[in-house]
């Protein structure tokens, strides 16, 4: 390479990052596939569950359910236990696992996805949301995508590095397909599996997200997730709020952290998963009688509060309650995520925040309130502020109030990691993660 064209190298470009084999690109686009057609499959068992618990079909799952007994809601509640709990139960004794957890693979650079038993406890844990559990239906989707990625790139005998990107790029590719959310996706692969925004490493991460999302439209709705009223322009009130918002979210993200950690680390084994699942679900089927939004991965709780209507009390108690009912679940074994439970938590957070406020500085209650909640709280939860910050922005399809919300995510971010270093995805995980070169480092190594 000649003096002059050396000189022209972008410095955030490492050429010895900046090509990747022409394999690998290939692999990306089948990824892309998979993730897509795994979103859509496992969307396909949700539904199909739903409407047959509570003859679900469109609009709010909550609403479904609320309109039937509270007998058959207490049932069906309990119904998800058995299944939940047995099915677990079935899975640890004929495989030993539940096909593998992506994060520690990439983080810790070993270990294997197995993608048939991947799929398998997907549909579990989708069946576990669809039935009421208080537990994101993503962590399947992602998982599957993260799986097809293992078995690609081991069956074409990718090096270890690229594997562990190729694994990322696939579980933000099913995190996109099934919230199509192409750009957060991809920033979710890099920002929690490879730690990094390395511009040769986020490339394959978009596209992988945008194959998966446009493959995910032959069956899911392209769309936002969130209907949010037109909001005004941010006001200095609003980025007073957001700015005093943020260390509040900040230590309510590390105590939620501490939350899911326990819960975590005290999960039944054995026999003990049928007895805890089934008392777990059935009490919060009691509790849901008075507040359906609890039931589901908290879509539905998340939209109650984006429409700036709900009542001081009625915010104070889910936003004591969700966390709660999503730290029970999963302390009763229940397998699924935390991405859609974290957010709607923030949202109910961020709007009761914003009842408080407008007795100090009147004005109306809107939206935004509990759009930077949800931003600030989400963001500072999985460690990931630019992730958190598309997210919203991608899920609402408003970016009106970006400014604000950064001064609320960059606060919460700030302040949660001073209490504590851990995430909700490193929570979970029974080993802490390893000392070891970040993504970009391996890569530059091969």
């Amino acid at each position: 390479m000649s003096s002059q064209q050396r000189g022209l190298e972008q410095a955030n470009v490492p050429p010895r990052l900046a090509d990747l084999p022409l394999r690998f690109w290939v692999l990306v686009v089948l990824t892309g596939v998979a993730a897509g057609l795994g979103a859509m499959l496992m969307m396909g068992v949700l539904r199909s569950v739903q409407h047959l618990a509570f003859g679900y079909r469109s609009g709010e799952y909550s609403t479904a359910a609320s309109k039937h007994s509270d007998v058959r809601l207490v049932m069906v509640l309990a119904i998800g236990g058995l299944v939940t709990g047995a099915g677990l139960w079935a899975i640890h004794r004929l495989a030993g696992e539940n096909g593998g957890e992506p994060t520690e693979v990439v983080w810790s650079h070993t270990g294997r996805l197995a993608l048939g038993w991947t799929l398998v406890t997907g549909v579990l844990s989708e069946v576990t949301v669809a039935l009421g559990g208080s537990i994101g239906r993503e962590a399947a989707p992602q998982r599957a995508g993260a799986a097809a990625g293992d078995f690609l790139g081991h069956r074409f005998g990718l090096p270890s590095n690229q594997l562990n990107l190729l694994i990322a790029c696939g579980a933000g590719a099913g995190l996109a397909a099934v919230y199509d959310v192409p750009f957060a996706g991809a920033l979710f692969a890099m920002e929690i599996y490879l730690g990094t925004l390395s511009l040769p490493l986020l490339l394959p991460a978009l596209l992988t997200s945008a194959i998966a999302t446009a493959v995910s439209w032959l069956t899911l709705p392209d769309r936002a997730v969130y209907i949010v009223p037109k909001l005004a322009s941010p006001t200095l009130s609003l980025m007073l709020f957001a700015l005093l918002l943020g260390p509040f979210m900040g230590v309510a993200s590390a105590g939620y952290v501490r939350m899911i950690a326990w819960a975590s680390d005290h999960r039944p084994k054995g026999r003990l998963l049928l007895v805890q699942s089934l008392l777990v679900f059935t009490a919060l089927g009691f509790v849901a009688i008075a507040y359906p939004l609890l039931l589901g991965n908290g879509v539905d709780l998340a939209q109650f509060a984006f429409t700036g209507s709900a009542s001081l009390l009625a915010l104070l108690a889910l936003t004591i309650l969700k966390p709660v009912a999503t730290s029970a679940c999963l302390r009763s074994g229940a397998s699924g995520g935390l991405f859609t439970p974290t957010l709607s938590f923030g949202a109910v957070f961020g709007a009761l925040a914003g009842h408080v406020w407008l007795m100090i500085w009147p004005g109306p209650m809107t939206a935004s309130y509990a759009m930077l909640g949800a931003a600030a709280l989400l963001a500072a939860a999985i460690e990931a502020p630019l992730t958190g910050l598309a997210m919203v922005i991608e899920l609402t399809r408003n970016v009106t109030l970006s400014a604000p919300m950064v001064l609320a995510v960059v606060g919460a971010t700030l302040i949660s990691r001073r209490l504590d270093l851990r995430s909700i995805y490193s929570a979970r995980l029974s080993t802490p993660r390893p000392e070891s070169a970040t993504p970009t480092e391996a890569v530059a190594e091969q």
